[in-house]
């Protein structure tokens, strides 16, 4: 090849220029490598928005009317937004926004601002306060969780300590989305009326409101402004002690005032008295700490733990903080055993160089143009904005086998050179020269490879988007340094071998002469390779449409979620209760290192009959158990403790999920009919429950919430001049914790919250206390005279919707060797079997709906591949056939990958899929070795084709055996690799070491065969290599 001729002849004449650029491309990569920022995977999330509205009180089905559906009128109108959930529950309502991958969340949060903003006067009066939105997916794992106790200080205090102090501090740091508080008491005066003593004085619920809205203000007073000072004015209109509060004036009788202590008992208390938390076995609160979606975990992590001894300097010294659990932990420890398994790749394709060149100056040049190429690619890395994580490393590691292709390709005819008796220079520039246009066929058919991944849309063509832009640089800075710097090395160090007459046959001679006798066979027997090759190919088609497909390989991050659920109308105390034996439980398991829980309405937790679990799990060699199988062991453990039920998933680096689920898969269902659904929803629940293929398995109606119905007779009320609204008032001062005024402190404000005296609370006998004032006579009218209390029924805890339509969530697990594809199947056949009508949609989200459509394209991605191979490859060659004869070496790859993916029991992922793709780059070099001699063979040698693609595979046989194995041996530590990360890199791995197996088995001896079948069947010269040297 004359061009890349010159370009070798020029730098081994120039030995100095080309080992000094060679060290700058070094120097470039080693400054680079350590300011890479480290990530568990390429940025690939969709933009996510939560926002969230409290009315305290409001029933599940005033939340969803009258908060989320007026919000989602307005959110329905941003442009970009593929996905709008929401979730209605006591007193709060959250909702999710999602959007495409290319709309910028800082755009997406302005419009969410302005669409909050023109909702406002559609939503209730007596709202505390908007709806308040972060930059955050309550479904993915929290980046580091806080503990926080003190044995000294009351829980109010220490609340109040964490929320002005840590939380607002940490939320400010950069990457930081969302601070969930878990058992926060926030302080607060509670105001408790007793309802017998309001009705023997003649008072009501509302006038101890009113006097309370009245007593305490807050408001501009302006000042004095003098001829020589001025005096700002100052008041005490703001009270913030239960004393000063029990001492108001709520009315006066007989003459005689009556303070509010005389028919209240006002006290200091939390705000919200359902909530605790604990970490581990210890009560405590809980900072569970979320990232910005886009934010680096690693470096947002780094920042908080840089605040941390800053911020816990401005406690109290009674304060503990400790950090129950870091995610990045797992993080570094997944990189750093991908390091180690590239150093082992690097170290096994060494050890094979060394075997079949038998020289150690070769074995070094090789060595070096293999280090010089992967430093070189973190520079690369840098420029593109590229991190540190486990799909560019292991972009990295496979491409130590292309790397050294290319530099062994150029030794090995080098060598073959000084064999031949050439001098070291004129060995150099000849082989170097003579193989430079097989090096670019090589690399660039590789690269086309690639090209469809660069393509792929949706979340994971984003993923693999960084994994194929660095295995293309790595590739071509190969190719440089291959026909630049091996050349130039070889000049000044490499000498012809000195092998002894006497000196036995060495491992690479030995295998040839085995090769060369079966080759002769295969040869004389073509129409039964033929038939071989046919039988590969269709096998290799029958075994895709067969071998179950999945997403991701399901990670063991040593983080596990939990989400349990007690009955709907549980209490409080009993959900404690409830908590703290699964906690004993949890606690006794020695895969366990931490984990905090937490129950009551917190954070993204909407109800009394739901809390939360954090577990951090020991390091992956201080356990004798994967995440899965620790939720499998742990599971009928858990299932002792009657009346509750604790729901598992392993945390994942992959998130795709747009809310908080219970397992790692959600099939959503909706319709605009909410009482069929829930009963379709239930039957389908049933359905699959009865699968053992599904684990977990949970839908999340809970309809069997307790609900207390009162019946307003409206024309009795009406003759006391008394409405519905003035029923709900005193219902809502008596039951809603309703927050009735605020007072303001440098550092926070806090709430004044009217109720009943506990005692009453939880009676329904208490209303028969009520009284309410007509405002025609005066007189205190019973509640009991205008309206009755009807026998508990049952209701929803909670009111999801998707799309504005009420929808039903099913979440579920797969059982070990299942597969999502299967799954998938599965669940719509039961959603047949049972006859679900049409008018119910169903659909899956996150990562099953993500699977889904990468199903779908799957055969279009490689087809793509093979077609972009062809392209270049008929480019090169100037040909339509010989890219045929170098593809045929295909079919015995995708073959092998399959059987050893079945064999390991995997089955066939994403990261199998982007295995398949790279041999469709790989072993295609073995055609590329066989026809580029071959032609030049036919042409300047004068020989036939069967002479001629003979002598190819006899000479080429060892540059192609020692390519394959180099690839093989990159890729074999990746699939047997071991510890944090493991699972993700396995399936490419085994795909890749399957593939090359039997290709390599297989091709060496189809691939004659093939190429003389098309020579017979078209049967013309063929031309010149389009890049070819005439050296």
């Amino acid at each position: 090849m004359k061009g890349h001729g010159s370009i070798s002849a020029w730098c081994v004449d120039h030995p100095v220029a080309t080992l000094l650029l060679t060290f700058a491309l070094v120097l470039l990569g080693a400054i680079a490598f350590p300011r890479l920022p480290i990530a568990p995977l390429p940025e690939a999330e969709f933009p996510t928005i939560q926002v969230s509205a409290q009315l305290p009180g409001a029933s599940p089905e005033t939340m969803a009317s009258s908060v989320a559906t007026p919000l989602e009128v307005q959110f329905s109108a941003i442009p970009g937004m593929t996905q709008m959930t929401s979730s209605s529950a006591l007193g709060s309502t959250n909702l999710t926004l999602q959007f495409t991958l290319d709309k910028s969340i800082d755009t997406a949060a302005q419009e969410v601002q302005a669409a909050i903003n023109t909702a406002s006067g559609k939503l209730p009066n007596d709202m505390p306060s908007l709806p308040t939105w972060r930059k955050v997916n309550p479904a993915d794992s929290p980046v580091l969780i806080l503990s926080i106790s003190s044995t000294q200080m009351p829980g109010t205090e220490l609340s109040d300590y964490v929320e002005t102090l840590l939380a607002r501090q940490i939320s400010q740091i950069d990457g930081v989305g969302l601070i969930n508080i878990t058992g926060q008491q926030r302080p607060a005066i509670r105001v408790q009326a007793s309802p017998d003593r309001l009705a023997a004085i003649g008072l009501t619920l509302a006038d101890i409101r009113v006097a309370l809205q009245q007593a305490s203000l807050n408001l501009a007073k302006g000042a004095l402004y003098g001829e020589s000072s001025i005096s700002t004015l100052s008041t005490n209109d703001q009270l913030f002690h239960p004393d000063d509060y029990g001492q108001l004036i709520v009315s006066y009788k007989n003459g005689a005032p009556v303070q509010l202590k005389d028919v209240a008992r006002v006290i200091s208390g939390p705000e919200n008295a359902y909530v605790q938390a604990w970490s581990n076995d210890q009560p405590g609160l809980n900072l569970v700490i979320f990232r910005q979606p886009g934010a680096n975990i690693v470096d947002t992590v780094d920042r908080i733990q840089g605040e941390l001894p800053r911020l816990e300097a401005m406690l109290p010294a009674s304060v503990d903080v400790t950090v129950l659990s870091d995610r990045t932990k797992t993080i570094r420890a997944s990189l750093h055993e991908v390091e180690i398994t590239l150093l082992i790749a690097v170290l096994l394709v060494v050890a094979v160089m060394a075997l079949f060149l038998r020289q150690l100056s070769a074995t070094l040049i090789v060595s070096s143009v293999l280090g010089v190429s992967l430093v070189a690619s973190f520079a690369l890395m840098y420029v593109l904005g590229f991190s540190l994580n486990n799909l560019t490393l292991v972009a990295i590691v496979i491409s130590v086998g292309f790397v050294v292709d290319d530099a062994i390709v150029v030794v090995e005819n080098i060598h073959r050179h000084l064999e031949a008796g050439d001098g070291m220079r004129e060995a150099a520039i000849k082989g170097a020269g003579e193989i430079g246009f097989t090096v670019v066929s090589i690399s660039f058919s590789l690269i086309a490879a690639f090209i469809p991944l660069l393509f792929m849309g949706g979340v994971v063509g984003r993923l693999f988007k960084e994994f194929a832009l660095t295995a293309t640089s790595t590739i071509l800075i190969s190719v440089v340094v291959s026909l630049t710097l091996a050349p130039t090395l070889a000049a000044l160090f490499m000498r012809a071998p000195t092998h002894h007459p006497h000196d036995r046959p060495g491992f690479g001679e030995r295998l040839l002469a085995l090769y060369e006798r079966g080759l002769r066979r295969a040869l004389d027997h073509q129409r039964l390779m033929l038939g071989l090759f046919g039988l590969t190919l269709g096998l290799a088609i029958a075994g895709y449409v067969f071998i179950p497909k999945g997403f991701f390989p399901v990670q063991d991050t040593g983080f596990v979620l939990g989400t349990s659920e007690a009955a709907a109308d549980i209490s409080y105390p009993d959900m404690v209760a409830k908590h703290l034996a699964l906690a004993k439980i949890l606690g006794a398991d020695p895969a366990v290192e931490t984990f905090s829980h937490s129950v009551g309405v917190t954070g993204n937790n909407q109800t009394i009959a739901n809390g939360r679990f954090w577990i951090a799990l020991k390091d992956r060699g201080q356990r004798d158990v994967s995440a899965s199988q620790f939720i499998d062991r742990i599971r009928p453990q858990m299932a002792k403790v009657p009346g509750i039920v604790l729901y598992l998933r392993a945390g994942q680096d992959i998130n795709l999920s747009s809310g908080p689920s219970r397992s790692q898969y959600q099939y959503v269902l909706k319709s605009n009919d909410g009482p069929t659904l829930n009963t379709w929803t239930q039957r389908l629940t049933e359905k699959l429950r009865a699968n053992p293929a599904f684990r977990d398995l949970s839908n999340d109606l809970q309809l069997g919430g307790s609900i207390t119905h009162i019946s307003i007779d409206r024309s009795a009320a009406a003759r006391f001049g008394l409405t519905a609204t003035d029923v709900d008032e005193a219902l809502y001062d008596a039951f809603g914790q309703r927050q009735v005024n605020e007072f303001q402190t440098e550092t926070n404000q806090y709430n004044v919250i009217l109720e009943l005296d506990a005692k009453q609370r939880g009676k329904a006998e208490s209303l028969n206390y009520f009284y309410l004032r007509s405002p025609l006579s005066g007189e205190m009218v019973p509640l009991s005279a205008l309206a009755k209390v009807d026998p508990p029924t049952v209701g929803p805890l909670s009111i999801a919707h998707d799309g504005m339509f009420p929808a039903a969530n099913l979440s579920f697990n797969l059982a070990p060797g299942v597969a999502l594809g299967d799954a998938v199947i599965m669940l719509e056949q039961a959603k047949n079997q049972i006859g679900m009508p049409a008018s119910i949609a169903g659909n899956f989200q996150g990562a099953a709906q993500a699977f889904q459509s990468s199903l779908a394209s799957q055969p279009w991605l490689i087809l793509a591949a093979l077609v972009a191979v062809y392209i270049i490859l008929g480019v090169l060659y100037e040909s339509f056939v010989h890219p045929l004869t170098i593809i045929s070496t295909l079919p015995s790859a995708g073959l092998g990958a399959l059987i050893m993916l079945w064999l390991l029991g995997q089955d066939f992922s994403i990261m199998a899929l982007i295995g398949l793709v790279l041999l469709i780059g790989i072993v295609k070099k073995n055609g590329i070795l066989m026809i580029d001699f071959a032609l030049e063979a036919q042409r300047k040698g004068g020989l036939s084709p069967q002479e001629a693609i003979y002598q190819a595979c006899i000479t080429r046989f060892r540059p192609i055996i020692m390519t394959t194995l180099a690839a093989l041996l990159g890729a074999l530590p990746l699939m047997l690799g071991y510890g944090a990360g493991a699972e993700l890199r396995q399936p490419l791995g085994i795909a890749v070491v399957g593939g090359l197996l039997v290709s390599q088995a297989l091709t060496l001896f189809t691939t004659p065969v093939i190429y003389l079948w098309l020579e017979r069947l078209f049967h013309r010269p063929t031309p010149a290599p389009a890049l070819a040297s005439t050296s």
